[in-house]
């Protein structure tokens, strides 16, 4: 099964070519990091405006690269939702022109089910498992007892974890996007800075604002005893505590639930720190990470998805298809 999929969620143009939701053909993304980056993030305007320019040469190289024909292709997937409204409608009108004029099937899917199903790509999914979905925009714990089939058990009440990550880079004047780097310094500095205890107790939900607001307010006291913050250190003391309350909750989710697999998803599975703390202390099951290239936004991510959302319910969508701004995984 041949299938032609997009993401434009939020700021990265991608069309890929995927074969039987495991053989990436073609993986084509066009990033737009180093034009938001001058506003300390995603302006959802200019975003919009990047996608036209660049989606029908996505289209053609990714194409070109997989050395499919158009009569090939099975089934095109596309990401209608959560994300950013007037970049997903030109994904979505981009996908559904090109099912259209090729007579092809067209499926909707949601982005988190693509950033959950990027683990597929490196290894099949065995059930049940545990998902820790990590991202600028979500931060959610996941049952999985089958394929397609998510119960959310947990989630932020507030602040995604990138979203933090990327705030607290700002507040030292680290950049956009922030996450990166504080996950590379935080290997360069020691825990000498207090953070405030993060865990909610026995839920399975999450609260960054908290520890946002107090690096906020630890960086302006310092400066107003003129001293000076150690910024590596500052880096390793945040991404300690918000690295142990994700990996501790996902660990006892484990536990009550028998999880045969635990696997991580969205941009921050990227972060090395957290990783690191995944590797050292949850042993006893399979843990699968994304490979680097499949943790950021990609299409790649929704054909797979896609695929195996056909395969759970035959169901297809028609040219009425819109994009979402919120959406429900289910």
């Amino acid at each position: 099964m041949i299938i032609l999929s997009v993401e434009s969620s939020c700021d990265e143009t991608s069309v890929s070519i995927v074969k039987n939701g495991k053989e990436v053909l073609s993986n084509i993304v066009l990033s737009q990091i180093d034009i938001h980056s001058a506003y300390g993030g995603v302006v959802p305007e200019i975003a919009s405006r990047e996608h036209i320019k660049g989606i029908t040469m996505v289209f053609e190289q990714a194409l070109k690269e997989s050395g499919i024909d158009r009569k090939d292709i099975d089934l095109v997937a596309v990401t209608n939702g959560p994300g950013l409204i007037g970049s997903l409608l030109i994904g979505v009108n981009a996908a559904k022109a090109f099912a259209f004029s090729n007579d092809i099937e067209i499926v909707g899917v949601h982005h988190i089910a693509g950033h959950i199903y990027a683990n597929a790509i490196k290894e099949d999914l065995v059930f049940p498992l545990i998902c820790l979905v990590v991202s600028g925009g979500h931060t959610e714990l996941i049952l999985m007892k089958e394929h397609y089939d998510f119960v959310k058990l947990g989630e932020t009440m507030d602040d995604a974890v990138g979203e933090a990550y990327d705030k607290v880079a700002r507040t030292v004047g680290l950049g956009y996007p922030g996450g990166p780097i504080v996950d590379e310094l935080a290997f360069e500095g020691k825990l000498n800075y207090k953070m405030p205890n993060i865990s909610l107790g026995d839920s399975y939900n999450f609260s960054f604002s908290g520890i946002k607001s107090h690096v906020i307010n630890l960086v302006h006291n310092i400066q107003q005893r003129n001293e000076e913050v150690n910024i590596p250190d500052l880096c390793a003391s945040f991404q300690e505590t918000v690295s142990e309350v994700l990996v501790s909750k996902s660990i006892r989710a484990i536990k009550e639930y028998n999880a045969k697999m635990f696997i991580i998803a969205g941009g921050v599975a990227a972060n090395k720190g957290l990783r690191n703390k995944i590797s050292k202390r949850i042993t006893n099951v399979k843990v699968v990470v994304p490979l680097f290239e499949y943790c950021t936004d990609n299409a790649a991510m929704i054909a797979i998805a896609g695929y195996y959302q056909y395969l759970k319910n035959h169901k297809t969508d028609d040219m009425s298809l819109n994009g979402t701004s919120r959406m429900v995984l289910k």
